[in-house]
């Protein structure tokens, strides 16, 4: 750490009421803006000048402003042992063996994080978890690109490295300083044709009127005015954490204060403190994705219809989106969306065998990865698994009591539809802020004591409509369905969609149960075809497969 460099962080965090490190974080975020646009400025022909800068800013970042010289050599040894495994082994086993590598190295930061048990002061994890996420895909599109390009998807084919970087490539791509802490994660071939700055080519035959605008002779298109607004919406949602955050908090939940209020005054602050959580990371992910902007990393193209560049190529977080959600999915694939990417490119298609459609083990892949890629703590697991059964929930609703509520072509909306949109959004909203608490408490004892304190409504109710819906009840509303559609194509249905898990959380519990039982028979199936002697398992038999599949015992 630089001499004397705590001072003013010091003082501006007892002005503040926040940590020391929690200033300094903040100020990395702020300061990334200045060096971004000094990196933007280097000159597009000298890539190496690019890459010496973004991984000097780094390190005084890491050692300099936060003397984290552990951190610096946790994340050396994670890049460089990802990098050993892409360069020197071959073959479908690669990617899963750095996969490996990287999350049970980041597995002990997680522990040593949860014993340290000071969530204020700053480690190297969020950077790990970044890191992760960036060097499993790296590891991947290595892979792809030591195979035919007929064998890929069109994802794969624009993301497949054939050729592995240089060291100092590699070092600016993992240190890439205005996403360091915090990220967004991207692909390597992203960075790669940002610094090359192919990324800015226009496509022959766009009208010069609407080609983006830049200056003097660099490629990168002008940036300011949207990093400027990201900086300025993100230290807009930081001020209102700052005050939020001081009124709803975690203490509050956990006082005896709490219990002098009535159960719906107690429900509303449960809601508030969600809220005051996700200011922090509305503020925090729209300052790093500003910076990423300023630095041209964030540009998306132009829009050939409207002629306006767009910059959300990194885009992590859409606020509107989560607190204006109406259901589970939604509120989900609005938030840590770069995750979200992660876990479906990376985990989710990639355990599924080529030509089949992914089923419960790709489920089942996913929500353990993503269990295990934010850590340890109990929180975590509670909120997981409450998310599943709301997902199978809220897509019970959307099936086949929504329709009530459209004309019968299952699009058009009737004038009762707006009710049913309100309901909705209520129960969304505050459903999700019960299944977060955990996810902010942390501890089983603290995560169970607030549930007690609201009396486990959201469990009540989610458990409630599983439970209507495994009933007659179905049954009837189906036929009532069928009554409404009779005589109409065409009706657009959910069972249609594709849906992958998001953030890990399985869509439909039940459904990836059925889906295990018909993997386990044609398992068997299969084995018998070889030759094997193995015989079609009885009920009891093919119970304690599915269990062993699941991992927990079925009721």
């Amino acid at each position: 750490m630089l001499p004397y460099i705590n001072v003013p962080f010091d003082y501006v965090a007892k002005a503040t009421g926040a940590s020391t490190d929690e200033i300094k974080l903040i100020s990395s975020f702020l300061m990334s803006y200045p060096l971004a646009a000094v990196l933007k400025r280097l000159p597009d022909s000298k890539p190496e000048q690019k890459n010496l800068f973004i991984i000097g800013v780094s390190l005084f970042y890491i050692v300099g402003l936060f003397d984290l010289w552990s951190g610096l050599v946790t994340l050396s040894i994670g890049a460089m042992g990802a990098y050993t495994i892409a360069a020197s082994v071959s073959g479908p086993y690669m990617p899963w063996l750095g996969f490996i590598f990287l999350m049970g190295h980041m597995s002990l930061s997680h522990i040593y994080r949860q014993i340290a048990n000071s969530p204020n002061n700053v480690d190297i994890t969020g950077a790990q978890m970044v890191m992760v996420m960036k060097l499993t895909g790296f590891c991947w599109n290595v892979y792809d690109g030591q195979q035919p390009e007929s064998s890929l998807v069109d994802f794969q084919k624009s993301r497949a490295i054939r050729k592995l970087p240089s060291y100092l490539d590699y070092a600016g791509y993992v240190l890439f300083f205005p996403s360091l802490f915090a990220g967004p994660a991207f692909d390597y071939a992203d960075y790669q044709r940002w610094i090359e700055t192919t990324m800015f080519e226009v496509p022959p035959g766009t009208d010069p009127a609407q080609a983006p605008k830049v200056r003097k002779k660099r490629k990168i298109p002008r940036s300011g005015t949207p990093a400027a607004w990201k900086a300025a919406q993100g230290l807009g949602w930081i001020f209102l954490f700052m005050n939020f955050g001081s009124w709803y908090n975690t203490s509050l939940v956990l006082s005896d204060e709490y219990m002098t209020y009535g159960f719906l005054r107690r429900v509303w602050i449960l809601q508030m403190l969600g809220f005051s959580t996700r200011l922090k990371y509305y503020g925090v992910w729209m300052l790093t994705e500003g910076a990423c902007i300023l630095s041209g990393l964030g540009y998306k193209g132009v829009d050939p219809k409207t002629g306006k560049v767009n910059w959300n190529r990194l885009q992590n977080v859409n606020p509107i989106g989560i607190e204006t959600a109406q259901n589970s999915r939604a509120y989900l694939e609005n938030w840590n969306m770069n995750t979200n990417n992660w876990l479906r490119n990376y985990v989710y298609l990639r355990v599924t065998p080529k030509g089949k459609k992914p089923g419960f083990r790709a489920s089942l892949a996913t929500f353990g990865t993503s269990a295990f890629w934010h850590g340890f703590y109990p929180g975590y697991y509670l909120s997981f698994t409450m998310g599943a059964f709301i997902q199978t929930a809220a897509k019970n609703f959307r099936r086949f009591v929504r329709p009530f509520f459209l004309k019968a072509d299952g699009q058009t909306p009737t004038g009762y539809k707006i009710y049913y949109d309100i309901a909705t959004y209520f129960a969304t909203q505050t459903i999700f802020s019960f299944t977060t608490a955990p996810f902010v408490l942390l501890t089983l004892p603290d995560s169970l004591k607030v549930w007690t304190r609201v009396y486990f409504y959201a469990i009540i109710l989610v458990g409630g409509s599983m439970a209507f819906f495994a009933s007659p009840g179905k049954v009837h509303l189906v036929q009532e369905l069928k009554k409404r559609q009779a005589g109409i194509s065409n009706v657009h249905s959910v069972e249609s969609m594709d849906l992958h898990p998001v953030l890990g959380m399985p869509d439909d519990p039940a459904k990836e149960i059925d889906e295990a039982v018909t993997e386990i028979r044609e398992e068997v199936e299969a084995r018998r075809r070889r030759g094997s002697k193995v015989t079609m398992p009885n009920g009891q038999e093919l119970r304690a497969l599915v269990e062993n599949k699941l991992g927990k015992k079925l009721k």
